[in-house]
């Protein structure tokens, strides 16, 4: 067993694991955040997309012990005080979702686009989204959102609301 000690969404934990345990399945499993889903096993999909100190990973490729002393935002540490982040939020506006499954990892992912280049062409979302699928939507309305709050104000990567 390993002992580590990360900070998820603001909150410190402190957990003895197995080495080889995912940082995905310690999130979901330990942790309790549900919201970071395991999409394909493969690193392909995307839909398990955190932020790591603040940059997108997919988190069936880390593993815990490498998160250890370190901070990883999810999905459920965007929204603060009842407000939803401002790409969560453009999301659910631009209807840049249908079944639900892939719309954490490409928020997260987003929000790493737009702290990366805060000002994108419809060409440089897809690219940054490339590694993120969804079999749904189409990516129209998920590019929509994504340009919306391109300019509507600036998101900082893996801050609560949008601020910095």
């Amino acid at each position: 067993m390993a002992r580590i000690s990360i900070k998820v969404d603001g909150v410190d934990y402190r957990d003895d694991i197995e080495p080889r345990t995912l940082l995905v399945h310690y999130l979901r499993e330990q942790v309790g955040k549900t919201g970071t889903v395991v999409g394909c096993d493969t690193s392909n999909c995307g839909a398990c997309t955190v932020h790591l100190d603040g940059a997108s990973v997919k988190s069936c490729t880390v593993l815990a012990v490498q998160a250890d002393g370190h901070e990883v935002t999810t999905i459920e540490g965007l929204a603060t005080g009842g407000e939803l982040h401002p790409m969560q939020r453009a999301f659910h506006e631009n209807h840049a979702l249908q079944c639900g499954y892939c719309t954490p990892g490409m928020i997260m992912q987003s929000i790493d686009l737009l702290h990366d280049n805060p000002d994108p062409t419809e060409q440089q979302v897809r690219a940054g989204l490339e590694g993120n699928l969804c079999r749904c939507t189409g990516y129209q309305n998920i590019v929509k959102a994504v340009l919306a709050v391109a300019q509507a104000e600036p998101v900082q990567s893996g801050s609560p609301g949008g601020a910095a």
